[in-house]
């Protein structure tokens, strides 16, 4: 299966990083390191996030204030969102 980012969460996690790194640059790499590597264990176990509250994705809880949103469709898992968990998800219309 493969991994992919969309714009949006490549986004959101280097925007997160940056904003870290303004008052601790190594507590940022390693938040980076630590969301990327939960990432990269998602192809193996696709199922391990738990189902999303919005229909058709999953969420994983990928470090205590980080949440990944993520679809699995066909051979491929998409990684959509970088939540912290104090955000309102899914963003109200």
């Amino acid at each position: 299966m493969k991994l992919l980012w969309s714009p949006g969460s490549e986004s959101d996690l280097a925007a997160i990083v940056v904003y870290i790194a303004n008052d601790n640059l190594n507590a940022a790499l390693e938040l980076d390191y630590h969301i990327t590597s939960s990432a990269e264990r998602l192809p193996s176990f696709p199922k391990l996030g738990k189902p999303g509250r919005v229909p058709g994705t999953r969420e994983l809880i990928a470090h205590e204030h980080y949440i990944l949103v993520y679809e699995i469709t066909g051979d491929a898992l998409q990684i959509l969102s970088v939540l912290h968990t104090s955000r309102q998800w899914p963003p109200e219309v």
